[in-house]
Order: structure tokens, then sequence, then C-alpha cells
């Protein structure tokens, strides 16, 4: 049995059909039937009743262990979220309020999400649990046909590229595109997210504009230095953002720049143009 989350809410009074349909995956009227069946025989049998609160529970789980879990009171004790674009120093903070034995957890190793967990789990647990999480949402794009060029862990630094530069989901589709395209044409990134990461190592904010010798510093992620992809993802990584990558919006993009003056990004096909807009925008 698969559950749509692993976190479950069960409101006072609700129907035991809601619960159903409204929490596991694809079930049929005859899944429906024998689970309903099995909930009465346990509230007759003995006296157990469906309580209302929130519930911890694996995705794929069994019908029984589903069962036994919503007849108690709620397990439902802590919850972590990792914030798309968030840096490992942001990540230790968070996780050091909860786990005594907490360690750094590389960026590819897992995606940004709400996590739920138990008091006093173990972190090495969590963790695991946190990169099948991972494993398992990629699983849904195996045969996307951006895995003939790129790995998973270049997929989610071509992600953390994004989650730095991009303001919205429309903006983040066209930055995809233009990553994409640079990428196909052997062209250098020149992404100043990632001259900020050479510069800080992702441990602080840099708290100044770049400067014209920031983006010749001889360094793996400085993109306007390097050809291709930086080794590693510089920050977490949202899975709504992983989705807009293996959408592989098209765009003839080439170039942008950001716009203080409209908040958005500034979006040319060819330098010429891209420079015009600039000149533009300077003046």
């Amino acid at each position: 049995m698969l559950l749509k989350n692993e976190l479950l809410i069960i409101e006072k009074g609700e129907h035991i059909d809601n619960i159903i349909t409204n929490n596991i995956e694809n079930i049929t009227d005859i899944e429906i039937f024998i689970l309903k069946t099995y909930i009465f025989f346990n509230k007759i049998v003995f006296n157990k009743f469906i309580h209302y609160g929130e519930f911890f529970i694996e995705k794929d789980t069994s019908s029984l262990f589903f069962v036994n879990t919503i007849s108690k009171s709620s397990n439902m004790l802590n919850k972590i979220t990792i914030v798309e674009g968030w840096s490992q120093t942001q990540l230790d903070n968070e996780l050091s309020k909860h786990f005594k034995n907490a360690y750094k957890i590389p960026y590819e190793d897992i995606l940004a999400d709400t996590y739920y967990f138990k008091k006093g789990s173990d972190f090495k647990l969590f963790v695991e649990n946190l990169k099948k999480n991972k494993k398992q949402f990629f699983l849904k794009f195996k045969n996307n046909i951006l895995f003939e060029k790129y790995d998973t862990k270049q997929i989610i630094t071509i992600g953390s590229l994004i989650e730095k530069e991009g303001l919205d989901i429309e903006d983040k589709q066209k930055i995809s595109s233009v990553i994409i395209n640079r990428l196909n044409n052997k062209m250098r990134l020149q992404i100043d997210a990632t001259v900020i990461y050479a510069l800080t190592d992702g441990k602080f904010n840099l708290n100044r504009k770049l400067l014209v010798k920031d983006l010749k510093i001889n360094h793996p992620y400085n993109t306007y230095f390097i050809k291709g992809l930086p080794p590693f993802p510089i920050s977490y990584v949202g899975k709504n953002t992983i989705k807009t990558i293996f959408e592989n919006y098209r765009t003839d993009f080439l170039f942008y720049f950001f716009n203080k003056s409209l908040n958005k990004h500034i979006f040319s096909k060819t330098y010429l143009e891209h420079k015009k807009k600039l000149n533009e925008y300077r003046k």
C-alpha cells in the first residue's frame, strides 16, 4: 500500500471513506471495502477506534500498520523543513536543534523538503530516510531525456544554480533553459552565484557587489573561469526545481541579467541583444 504523504492529518469526526481516499494512492473500490471491513473488525473485536490528529507513516506501508497507527494516539512529534537554496551551515543550525550527533549532509545526497520523525530518532537512520526519499523521487524521471547527458548529481548541481538565481517558477524555467543551452553550446555558464560560492565556500553572505577581479579567480566553482558545471552543487535543491529541470523547458535564450528596478531577470538570445539591454538598464 502506498500513501500520498508521510504525514496524515485526520480531522475530528472525519469519515473513514475520506481518510482512505485522501491518503492512499490509487486505491480500488475492492481494496477500500477490504480496508473498511478490517477497520470495522478492529473496532468490534478489539475496541480500537480511529483517532484524529497527525500521524507519521512511511509512504510504503502495510494495511495492518496503517490501521494500527491511526487507531492509536498521534505519533507526530517533530519535523524539519529544509529550505530550497539553503547552505550546509543553515541546515547544520537546524539539525542541531533536534539531533546531538548530527553531521554535515552533502548537497547532492538529499532534496529540500519537509521531513517528519520521532523524538529520539537515530540521526544516521534519519539521513538514510532522506536519501531513500531522494532516490524514490528521481526514479519517477528515470526515462527523462536529460539523463542521456547528465547524471543525478549533475542534475542537482544545475538545480542548485537555479535555486540561487531564480525568483519564481517561470524565472527558473528560463534560467534552466539558459544553463542547458549554454552547456550544449560549450559556453561558460558565467553564473554569479558560483563566484559568490567560490569566495565564501557557502559559509557566509558576501555582503558586497561582485568585482571584475572576482570573476577571474581560479577556482573550481567559478563558472566564469571553468567550463561546464561546478564539481558539486552549491546549495540544497527542492523537488519543484528538479521537476522544472526535467520539464526541459526550451527557449533560445543564452544570456540574462537582473534588473533591480523591475525586480526581474531580462533574457536575451544573442550577446549583442544582451549588451544592448544591459546598457539601456545601466543608463
